[in-house]
């Protein structure tokens, strides 16, 4: 059985310690890390912009999961795949073209991510699941840290797993918000395959040591 990958979300890190957070990251079992950026209009905050972009870039050696809570964002794909992005999502519902977004991002050599807002069906993904490699399932409303799960990801979850083997489709389940060791093991069993964690790392007692927890979740489910 397979492990889980892990993205630590950089919005929870401590910013007055950020090489000290970034050096924690590259020492423990996390896969990614999470880069959240925010617009103010798309969603109702600001957060990282390419300046941090290049600094987290030169101290982080975990591939960048880049997630574009912004709105036309058909505009900054080509600078954040130069910055060195892994990995980018963009939202379902900010993209007026998204099977050209999705394919732009694959030709800059980037792995291809839809995001989905919490109140978003997954059926609108149908015609576009050969260009996506990864779908971000918001389990909270995107702008803000530390928000609670939202329970009917549960089902949006498993609904989305049965859509891809339907479709014969590779794209991993990724999940945003509220995830932790409390949870980690439903959104593992109903089909995800990636857990963003924030708070439930940066604010834990030992990050590294509830990296490895998400980490061996599956484990833990068959103990």
């Amino acid at each position: 059985m397979t492990q889980p990958l892990i993205a630590p979300s950089l919005l929870a890190a401590d910013f007055a310690n950020l090489q000290r957070d970034l050096e924690m990251i590259n020492r423990s079992e996390a896969d990614y890390l999470h880069f959240d950026v925010m617009d103010g209009v798309f969603v109702p905050n600001i957060s990282f912009g390419f300046p941090l972009l290049d600094a987290v870039r030169r101290h982080c050696q975990k591939p960048l999961d880049v997630h574009l809570m912004i709105t036309d964002p058909d505009r900054y794909i080509d600078a954040f795949a130069k910055g060195g992005a892994s990995i980018i999502h963009v939202h379902y519902e900010a993209c007026t073209h998204l099977h050209r977004t999705l394919s732009r991002i694959r030709e800059l050599g980037c792995r291809a991510g839809v995001a989905l807002n919490p109140h978003t069906p997954i059926t609108g993904l149908v015609d576009v699941l050969e260009q996506i490699d990864v779908i971000l399932i918001m389990s909270v409303n995107p702008g803000f840290g530390g928000q609670s799960f939202i329970p009917h990801t549960i089902q949006k979850i498993a609904g989305l797993k049965q859509l891809l083997v339907a479709n014969q489709c590779s794209a991993l389940i990724e999940v945003d918000g509220g995830v932790s060791q409390a949870n980690a093991n439903t959104l593992l069993s109903v089909g995800t395959d990636i857990l963003v964690a924030g708070n439930s790392v940066f604010g834990a007692a030992n990050p590294t040591e509830a990296i490895h927890e998400l980490k061996n979740s599956r484990q833990s489910m068959v103990a």
